[in-house]
C-alpha cells in the first residue's frame, strides 16, 4: 500500500494492491545493512509483552500444535466477550482485523455494488471493494483545519447508492475520532434515508483497530442500527500484530450473513491462547497504551523542535507535512538510505505532501529523529522554502 520506492506490487492483483516491502528488500535496494532497518511504517510496537513471550517459550496453549484449534475458539470468544462487553454470539473471530475485512466485503459487497470510502483512510478499503468486483464511491472529508472529519451530508447522500459505508475511528492515517456524536448522527440519517426510499439501510462498517488508544468504543451503537459491523484487532494496542487476531462485533443476524466465509481454522492455537490471556490481563494493555501516549508526546515534540510539527494523534503514529509531495519524498529517500522506513502516500493522495511515523521505542525514535536533523537542513538548501501544510486539528474530536 505505501507507494515508496522500497514497495513492490504485483501486476494480476487490483492496481491499488501493493504488498509492503520486506526488511530484506529495504536493506537490498537502499545499501543499508538488514540489522539497522526500523520499521515506522507499520504501525506496530517495538516489542511484544512480556507474558506473550513467556507463554508461547513454555508452550502452554491447552491443546497440542499438532491439532487444528477449537472451530468457534470458544475460550477466546468468551474473553473478548467480557473485554468488549457484548454477547458471544455477537463475536466472530478472524486472522486479523484485516481478514474480518475481507469477511464483510465478500458477505456485503456483491459485484458492481457500490461501497462508501471517506479518504483519506485506511487502504484496504478500497482493496476490498476492488477484488469483489465493487465500486468504490470516495467521499473526500473535511479539511485538514478541521480534523479530516467526515463530510456527513457528502456521505450520506453517497451512502444513498451503497451496500457498505467504510469507516474507522481513530482514522489512520489521520490519526484522530470523529466528533463526539457524530458516527451516531450519520447512523441516524442513514436509517431515515433508508426507510424514505423505501430500500435496507447499508452496513456499516466501523473500524476500531486504534479504539484502545482513546478507552471508549461505539460498539453500543449496534442497538440502534442493527446493520453495524464493528471491528477490533489485538494488533495495536496489545502489541500482538505478528499473531494476526481481529474479531467482529454485530447483532447475530448479521453475523449470520459473515460465518459462511469464514475460513476454519485461521487463528492458530498460539495465537489463540495468548490473545485470550492477553484479554484477560488489562494491566497490560494499560501499560502499553501509557507509554505509547508518553513517547508519542516526546516525539511529536522532537518534530516540532525541526520545524516539522506533527498533527495531533490519538494512536500509535504521527502524520508530518513537508510542504509538497518533493519534500515528502525527499525526505522518505534520506531515510530510508538511514534504515528508516516511514509510511508515504502517492501522487494525488490527499495526503501527498505527508508522511506517517509510528511511535516506536525510545532509542529507534531518537535515531529518527536524529536522520530528519540531517535531512531537512539540507533539503532547505536544494528546495526553496515552502510553509508546512496546516496541522490537523484536534479541535471537537473526542470520540
Amino acid at each position: 500500500m505505501s507507494p515508496n520506492p522500497a514497495t513492490t506490487a504485483t501486476p494480476a492483483l487490483p492496481a491499488s494492491y501493493a504488498w509492503e516491502a520486506t526488511d530484506e528488500q529495504v536493506s537490498e535496494r537502499c545499501g543499508v545493512p538488514l540489522s539497522t532497518i526500523v520499521r515506522f511504517d507499520l504501525n506496530t510496537s517495538p516489542a511484544p509483552p512480556g507474558f506473550a513471550l513467556r507463554l508461547l517459550q513454555a508452550g502452554a496453549y491447552g491443546r497440542p500444535i499438532s491439532e487444528y484449534p477449537p472451530s468457534d475458539y470458544r475460550g477466546l470468544v468468551a474473553a473478548a466477550a467480557e473485554t468488549y462487553g457484548v454477547g458471544r454470539d455477537e463475536l466472530l473471530v478472524g486472522a486479523g482485523a484485516d481478514e474480518i475485512l475481507d469477511l464483510v466485503a465478500k458477505a456485503f459487497l456483491p459485484p458492481g455494488a457500490g461501497a462508501v470510502i471517506p479518504t483519506p483512510t485506511y487502504a484496504m478499503y478500497s482493496v476490498l471493494t476492488e477484488q469483489r468486483p465493487a465500486r468504490p464511491i470516495p467521499v473526500p472529508r473535511r479539511s485538514a483545519a478541521n480534523g479530516y472529519a467526515l463530510d456527513l451530508p457528502a456521505v450520506r447522500e453517497a451512502a444513498r447508492d451503497a451496500a457498505v459505508v467504510w469507516l474507522c475511528s481513530p482514522n489512520n492515517p489521520t490519526g484522530l475520532p470523529e466528533p463526539a456524536g457524530s458516527i451516531s448522527e450519520l447512523l441516524d440519517g442513514l436509517l431515515a434515508d433508508a426507510g424514505a426510499d423505501g430500500r435496507a439501510a447499508p452496513v456499516v462498517v466501523l473500524d476500531e483497530a486504534y479504539a484502545e488508544f482513546v478507552g471508549t468504543s461505539l460498539v453500543g451503537l449496534r442497538t440502534a442500527y442493527p446493520r453495524l459491523v464493528v471491528v477490533r484487532t489485538a494488533s495495536k494496542a496489545y502489541a500482538l500484530a505478528g499473531l494476526r487476531v481481529g474479531f467482529a462485533i454485530a447483532r447475530r443476524e448479521i453475523l449470520a450473513e459473515v460465518e459462511p466465509y469464514r475460513p476454519p481454522g485461521s487463528v492458530s492455537i498460539p495465537s489463540v491462547a495468548v490473545v485470550t490471556a492477553a484479554l484477560r490481563a488489562p494491566e497490560v494493555l494499560r501499560a502499553n497504551v501509557a507509554r505509547v501516549s508518553a513517547e508519542r508526546a516526546r516525539l511529536a515534540a522532537a518534530f516540532a523542535a525541526l520545524g516539522a510539527p506533527a498533527s495531533p494523534s490519538v494512536a500509535n503514529f504521527l502524520l508530518v507535512g513537508f510542504g509538497d509531495r518533493e519534500r515528502a519524498t525527499a525526505v522518505d529517500d534520506g531515510l530510508l538510505r538511514r534504515g528508516l522506513v516511514p509510511r508515504t502516500f502517492g501522487a494525488g493522495h490527499p495526503l501527498a505532501s505527508y508522511l506517517r511515523f509510528t511511535v516506536r521505542a525510545p532509542a529507534e525514535d531518537d535515531r529518527l529523529v536524529a536522520a530528519l536533523a540531517e535531512i531537512l537542513p539540507a533539503l532547505a538548501e536544494i528546495l526553496p522554502a515552502l510553509p508546512h501544510p496546516a496541522p490537523l486539528t484536534a479541535q471537537e474530536t473526542t470520540p
